[in-house]
């Protein structure tokens, strides 16, 4: 792996352990506003977990280039989402960061997504 891969791999690695770490910290906020972002029922008790688990091996670079390709699905799925919500007249909170992104979701959440999409595709091929 290149420095470039590792670098972007850490980084993609804390913005998912942090992101996975501040749901868990929020408690009952956390479903209540993936509900209000129209998360899928299922995935609500798991996004969090899964998060963590991903940005724990981007971090430890375990199985690479594995957790990249993890990132980057994860990524595109929070994405979409957030698209489908701006194309409607709806703005609800992102909650991407627990109570520390109580913000309504706009461009900026997409342009950071993008940002972090192309970290990960860094890291899986460098």
């Amino acid at each position: 792996m290149t420095v470039a891969g590792f670098i972007a791999s850490l980084v993609v690695g804390f913005a998912f352990v942090v992101a996975g770490a501040s749901k868990i910290a929020a408690g009952d906020r956390w479903p209540t506003t993936a509900r209000e972002m129209g998360a899928p029922a299922i995935t609500i008790p798991i996004v969090p977990w899964g998060e963590l688990a991903v940005g724990a091996s981007l971090l430890a670079q375990v199985v690479v280039p594995i957790p990249a390709m993890a990132a980057l699905v994860l990524l595109v799925a929070f994405t979409a989402l957030i698209i489908v919500r701006l194309s409607g007249d709806d703005r609800p909170s992102c909650a991407c960061f627990g109570a520390w992104s109580a913000e309504p979701i706009g461009r900026i959440h997409v342009i950071r997504n993008a940002v972090l999409m192309a970290l990960a595709v860094v890291a899986m091929f460098a």
